[in-house]
């Protein structure tokens, strides 16, 4: 993890430890629950999700609270009962694990209340909806960022590791698919070799750094990919790269278009990462909760199996970002061109982002 990356994790969980977790309008009495689940596994959940997802609400003008687990499934369910009981009619959550969210879905269903799938799917859930984004898609753009690297370097058999995301997250399932449906092939038949592969638990940065090393270890110092399922653990490799002196020399993967994500795509030591647009992502699941607040239905455009049923589902189309269209991420107003170029003015310029 990066110096900065870790010093936005920690005053994510500070303003989380003194704000008790929650954002809320009229608690004591609410429509709509939300519960994310941490702030370190990436800058996302706070940084960007809270704020759209508490922006549509206000906009519905429905009653709301919005809190974060930090981790900590026990929480989790504690806030889930705290919402029960403040009146929500609908949660909107995204799981630390599958079996733990259906829990809590099973007991809020039980209630009459429904529960939406916010990014994560539960598996064997009683979710409603389902609002994410083509999560397949997702690891296909990552394991095309790294062909595409590999190819611009022209490395012959390149070697390569996958550093996948946690095994209790069903989303970092469906990424390894994309990727692995992009580079596997090539494993396979040789044209490049696969030095390691291992997931990393609850998308601890810090486990995943100390994992990357292993692997470089493993591979005697010499790789030319890692494929890292999203940016804290692409920067956490990109750190122990930095301490051998292969920072940008080696292809590395991301997703979440953080600040950060986009600064080292610029200065080369992340290749690729993916954004998601997460207002959408977000406006997308507070229509689905006011429709079932009132009894309506909302625009669905899919079904994903949850293990026991189909569940209606909003999927979105996620972006491929290189140095060239980082400019698409900041146009959009998802990041601030004053965070992402500080320092690094003339990277930016050279870009197209003015």
């Amino acid at each position: 993890m990066t110096k900065r990356n870790g010093i936005v994790a920690a005053i994510a969980a500070f303003a989380i430890a003194v704000t008790g977790l929650s954002t809320s309008v009229h608690a004591a009495s609410i429509q709509v629950g939300v519960i994310l689940p941490d702030a370190a596994s990436s800058a996302r959940w706070e940084t960007a999700d809270r704020a759209f997802l508490g922006a549509a609400l206000k906009t519905a003008g429905v009653t709301y609270d919005i809190q974060n687990a930090n981790g900590d499934k026990t929480a989790f369910a504690t806030i889930a009962d705290q919402m029960l009981s403040n009146g929500a009619k609908v949660l909107i959550m995204v799981n630390l694990d599958s079996d733990s969210a259906k829990a809590v879905q099973d007991k809020a269903a039980k209630q009459g209340v429904k529960t939406i799938d916010y990014d994560r799917l539960t598996l064997k859930g009683s979710e409603s909806y389902y609002v994410s984004f083509d999560n397949v898609a997702v690891g296909k753009l990552q394991g095309t960022g790294i062909y595409n690297c590999l190819q611009a370097k022209k490395i012959a058999n390149p070697r390569i590791v996958y550093l996948n995301g946690s095994p209790t997250d069903n989303n970092a399932t469906l990424f390894k698919q994309g990727y692995v449906s992009i580079l596997g092939k090539y494993v396979k038949s040789k044209k490049m070799t696969l030095v390691a592969d291992q997931a990393v638990p609850d998308w601890d940065n810090a486990k995943g750094g100390v994992i990357f090393e292993q692997m470089l270890t493993k591979a005697g110092g010499k790789l030319d990919a890692v494929v890292s399922a999203n940016e804290g653990l692409g920067l956490a490799a990109v750190a122990v790269l930095k301490k051998n002196g292969l920072n940008g020399k080696v292809c590395v993967s991301g997703q979440d278009a953080s600040v950060d994500g986009l600064r080292a795509i610029l200065t080369g030591d992340l290749s690729n990462t993916v954004y998601k647009g997460i207002k959408q992502e977000a406006n997308a699941a507070v229509e689905l909760a006011v429709a079932l607040i009132k009894g309506t239905k909302a625009p669905t455009n899919g079904v994903t199996n949850n293990g026991t049923t189909n569940v209606p589902s909003v999927l979105l189309t996620p972006v491929g970002i290189t140095k060239r269209n980082v400019k698409v991420v900041i146009a959009d107003g998802f990041q601030k061109k004053a965070d992402v170029c500080k320092g690094i003015e003339k990277l930016c310029a050279a870009n197209g982002i003015k």
